[in-house]
């Protein structure tokens, strides 16, 4: 075994067209470390990890180097584990009709020339493998019935097991965005995971727009801008704002944390007794140009409150008042709540909140195409014409109505879908994870278009488990326990820190019996 670095690249380049997605980039992992990689949407993660496993040619120049040897460019897609490679991506390409053992052993079970399996074996052998690194993973159990964790814990493993039946060395895992929809619970049990890869002697490069998270679990960062290698990093010496400043090129200062004071204005939306599946009764209102947030741990019942509110989901009891005037929530449906300017954008980005396979002109001038229309006529040109203006205000990147949304990235489709509600100017805005799974560049351009829009007079509720984009967002957040509103945090206490605290304190609260 040697001691070179475990990956090493250099002058990596990469061009479609006349553009260049990576320009000269170089990145070492060592042996047994964690490292990051971070950059905005564009900013050439992508194009790398897709040169790593094969998809992509680099431009001539390049090197990558696997334990000191050096690997042919383009790399054989085939050879990619043999090599020391392994990839965990976002959506982890398992086969939820599958059982926990077919899907761990699947790359050798459908290369062996065996006219029997020993299933019994298999599953054995699988549970030999989770009682390795502690994962009380059932082997028999269909993945579609896995949590979202316990899928994500299951694709590592299999990726970490797939090199090491392949490769001579420990490997370099390569897990791009695992975390985005895990609850905080989930994310431990990864990181747990992956220490104990490492600690095999194994190497992690871990993609991620959380910086905090990036902070927590690894040794070194490599931050991307433009294609270009802006620097790497010691983790622990590198504070959040350090990292931001570096992915974004610009300081932190338009969200610097200071306590905003509340609207001084009567409020204009008022909520009385609104009770649902899990939450209530729940009493807030919200002034004109507050945005308030509510949040709490997986189950607390916050996250239901924009949906109820809207009508997505039926409520049993409560009403709303807004605009002078009062509606039951127990009938509220969306075209009344839309009638009445209230907007809702869902999580779901491709699912509830757009049509992923629509283009994003079709998702964008959705609520105003009876202003688009030409007569009886309604022109495609003049829909992405009209899109294309918003796309332009919004930052959306590429600017190409015609795309699919389901083409853009988790920021660039977020933004779209906010200019799509925002258009209308809303009285209430009620957003459900407004920044999930969003790199930090766009996160700042969605905040300051809810800044905006709360400037313009309009009301703004999120649910989030965004402690950060909480505090230095809102006017003032509501603490969830058990589907009621334990605590009201404002002023000097509106903190990160003071709000993971209320959070956590919640559960050692008494039961309490739901409305």
């Amino acid at each position: 075994m040697t001691t070179a670095p475990a990956l090493q690249i250099s002058n990596l380049s990469k061009r479609f067209g006349g553009a260049l997605a990576l320009d000269g980039v170089a990145l070492s992992v060592a042996r047994g470390e964690v490292h990051g990689l971070l950059g905005s949407n564009g900013s050439g993660k992508s194009t790398l990890i897709k040169v790593l496993a094969g998809f992509h040619t680099p431009e001539p120049g390049a090197e990558v180097r696997l334990y000191g040897r050096l690997a042919p460019l383009p790399i054989p897609g085939p050879r990619v584990r043999a090599l020391g490679l392994a990839f965990v991506h976002q959506h982890l390409g398992l086969i939820p009709s599958l059982s926990v053992t077919e899907n761990l052993r699947l790359g050798t079970l459908a290369t062996a020339s065996r006219w029997r399996i020993d299933w019994q074996a298999e599953h054995d052998s699988a549970a030999a493998v989770f009682a390795r690194y502690d994962l009380a993973l059932d082997p028999r159990a269909e993945v579609a019935r896995l949590s979202p964790v316990q899928q994500a814990l299951l694709a590592i493993v299999r990726a970490v097991e797939d090199l090491r039946g392949a490769s001579r060395e420990p490997g370099v895992l390569v897990l791009d965005e695992p975390t985005p929809f895990l609850p905080r619970a989930g994310v431990e049990q990864l990181f747990r995971l992956v220490r104990a890869t490492v600690a095999e002697g194994a190497s992690v490069i871990f993609v991620s727009h959380d910086v905090d998270e990036v902070r927590e679990i690894t040794d070194r960062a490599t931050i991307l801008r433009d294609g270009k290698l802006i620097d790497t990093v010691v983790t622990t010496r590198t504070s959040h704002d350090a990292f931001v400043e570096r992915i974004i090129g610009r300081s932190m200062s338009a969200y610097g944390g200071a306590a905003k004071a509340r609207p001084a204005a009567a409020p204009a939306v008022q909520v009385e007794g609104l009770a649902g599946p899990g939450v209530g009764p729940v009493t807030l209102d919200i002034a004109p140009g507050e945005i308030l947030g509510l949040t709490g741990l997986i189950g607390a019942g916050y996250d239901a409150v924009p949906a109820l509110l809207y009508g997505a989901r039926r409520a049993r009891a409560g009403r709303l008042r807004i605009a002078g005037r009062a509606l039951p929530l127990s009938g509220m449906e969306p075209q009344a709540a839309l009638a009445r300017g209230i907007v809702y954008l869902p999580a779901d980005r491709l699912g509830a909140a757009g049509v992923g396979s629509l283009p994003v002109g079709d998702n964008v001038g959705l609520p105003v195409l009876g202003r688009l229309k030409r007569g009886l006529a309604l022109l495609s040109r003049d829909i992405n014409s009209h899109a294309a203006q918003l796309g332009a205000q919004a930052g959306v990147k590429p600017n190409l109505p015609a795309l699919p949304l389901s083409a853009l990235s988790g920021g660039n489709a977020q933004k779209a879908l906010l200019a799509k509600w925002l258009q209308i100017e809303p009285q209430l805005l009620l957003l459900d994870e407004p920044t999930q799974g969003v790199d930090v560049g766009a996160r700042q351009d969605i905040w300051d278009a809810l800044d905006r829009a709360a400037s313009g007079g309009a009301c703004v509720l999120i649910g989030s488990t965004d402690y950060e984009q909480l505090a230095q967002l809102c006017h003032r957040v509501l603490v969830f326990s058990r589907g009621q509103i334990l605590t009201e945090l404002t002023g000097a206490d509106l903190t990160k820190d003071r709000i993971a605290e209320a959070c956590f304190r919640s559960t050692s609260l008494p039961e309490r019996s739901p409305a």
